[in-house]
């Protein structure tokens, strides 16, 4: 069975969007039930956090935009910015990991999940580099084929 590394790209940046969603969510969930949430800042109306806002919106938009290129695109150099990106939200992910373990009081569900978003940002990555290789090793003859191990 061949590997379709476009397909599991598009699976796991779905899983890594809707867990950023749920992060989000169980944020807020707090407040569902008369308790405050952690807040960054205090903001007294919406152009106070307008570019935060501006900033999540680039967050989410941008693995929403990698999800339709990479159903509609093969080209080497979208594969290459494409793993770059993957990389850039895999650090993301962990510096807000690590930093959150700093906000007081530590939420472990909240932990967990990050954690588990890293992950699926590291199987992103293993995948998008295989993607980003895939045509350079099909160019290869086969003998230089049969000694390559990754």
């Amino acid at each position: 069975m061949a590997v379709n590394y476009r397909e599991r790209i598009i699976a796991l940046w779905t899983v890594f969007l809707l867990g950023t969603l749920f992060h989000t969510q169980l944020g807020l969930m707090p407040l569902f039930h008369g308790l405050s949430v952690v807040e960054s800042q205090k903001a007294r109306n919406i152009n106070d956090i307008s570019a935060i806002m501006w900033l999540m919106l680039g967050f989410f938009a941008i693995p929403m935009v990698g999800i339709i290129a990479s159903a509609f695109t093969d080209l080497k150099r979208y594969r290459m910015i494409h793993f770059g990106v993957t990389i850039f939200y895999t650090i993301m992910n962990l510096l807000h990991l690590i930093l959150d373990l700093f906000v007081q009081p530590i939420l472990w569900y909240q932990i967990a999940l990050m954690a588990f978003l890293f992950l699926v940002g590291l199987l992103l990555n293993i995948a998008a580099f295989k993607w980003m290789r895939l045509h350079d090793t099909a160019r290869q003859s086969p003998k230089n084929l049969e000694r390559s191990h990754f």
